[in-house]
């Protein structure tokens, strides 16, 4: 387990007083709130483009004891948007290097290395331990993981993911308002949606996320403001633009629903991949108008991504919800599958294919292709 650094220090010295005097003359804050974080214990699960502004500022505040989980070494790759890193630290142990500099930076937070990866056998565990857990996380199991096991052990969730210039934000608290299963039931099919490593990220949108996401959980440990409780917050860095999705909570969430089927941990749900298909037939966005003379268009984003429209005339169906629903479909149709940048409708195009539909089209570059073609023409599409 964790190898744990010396506890914090109290906040009746005055050099306590005057690290934190700035969060002392804010009325919501004061000395009883510093006292509060002071007491505090967040877990940070991942390092990384992340974890590195959460743990900067979250150890800055003096939160006063920090978990900081991550079983990577820090490679060159990271150096762009994992602020927590120096050149000099290329092959060592992230954690390690993590809790040299926030030591550094605060000697009264005290931290808690955890180098090992966030799995089924340590989570309920690590999660006990905690007040809040910070899913800075870029794999899909893992966050079902997280937000399992923070249901379970009653412990909020605060939530983050980034891709290209995209960011979501939102904060998970059975009891309180929706999970993390509640806005997305099913995982992607694996290797349906592309990772940093694979479409890459804007650097500076993981201190922006992480930055909210640090946010969220000084809110939480103060119990001030109005938490991400059943919002999910979307960031368009290249726009500069936010919009908040409310959601529910689903009554047949299988964690937090009135008759919840997960009541231990379990594996994310995520199924294996299906073969690739080099000979799936696809059409680029400059043929669409001319196919969906004869075909339907279906569209499989997510109900979060369709926020500004349905093209007239097109099925949607999330692709988290396909294998549930494909028998909502005609075989003898033809159909364009198309989703916002043109990963999850690859799988969902070799899904069906599968399924035996064989009068399937994959768009490729997704809507968002097609939306920018029609503007550069000036025509509307939603």
């Amino acid at each position: 387990m964790a190898k744990r650094s010396a506890p914090p220090l109290s906040l009746a010295g005055k050099r306590a007083l005057l690290r934190y005097s700035r969060h002392l003359l804010i009325p919501e804050v004061g000395l009883a709130g510093q006292e509060r974080l002071a007491a505090s214990r967040v877990l940070v699960v991942g390092a990384g483009g992340l974890g590195s502004p959460v743990l900067t500022y979250l150890a800055a505040a003096g939160v006063g004891r920090l978990g900081v989980m991550d079983d990577d070494l820090v490679d060159e790759t990271n150096l762009q948007r994992q602020t927590l890193f120096a050149t000099a630290d290329i092959g060592r142990r992230k954690v390690e290097v993590a809790a040299e500099r926030l030591q550094a930076q605060n000697p009264q937070v005290a931290i808690d290395p955890i180098g090992v990866r966030f799995g089924r056998e340590n989570a309920r565990e690590l999660v006990g331990l905690y007040d809040v857990i910070v899913d800075c996380t870029d794999r899909f199991e893992s966050r079902y993981l997280i937000n399992d096991a923070c249901a379970l052990e009653g412990r909020p969730d605060v939530y983050g993911s980034i891709f290209r210039f995209d960011g979501q934000v939102s904060v998970f608290a059975r009891g309180r308002g929706p999970c993390y299963r509640c806005l997305y039931p099913q995982a992607p099919p694996p290797g349906s949606v592309p990772t940093c490593a694979e479409g890459g990220v804007l650097g500076v949108l993981a201190g922006i996320v992480g930055t909210w996401q640090a946010n969220e959980v000084l809110k939480l440990l103060l119990g001030i403001g109005e938490p991400l409780i059943g919002r999910l917050l979307l960031i368009d860095a290249l726009g500069a633009t936010t919009r908040q999705i409310r959601f529910e909570p689903d009554p047949q969430c299988a964690l937090c629903g009135r008759d919840p089927s997960i009541v231990e941990l379990e594996a994310s749900g995520e199924r294996d991949d299906l073969p690739a298909d080099d000979d799936l037939p696809e059409i680029d966005a400059a043929q669409l108008d001319e196919v969906l003379e004869h075909a339907t268009l279906l569209d499989v984003r997510e109900p979060h991504e369709a926020v500004l429209g349905i093209l007239e005339g097109s099925v949607h169906m999330p692709v988290s919800q396909l294998e549930a629903r494909l028998h909502e479909l005609d075989s003898a149709q033809r159909y364009v599958v198309a989703c916002r940048v043109g990963s999850n409708s690859h799988w969902a195009a070799r899904r069906l294919r599968d399924a035996g539909f064989t009068r399937v089209v994959h768009l490729r570059g997704g809507l968002l292709a097609y939306a920018a073609a029609r503007a550069e023409i000036g025509m509307m599409v939603f």
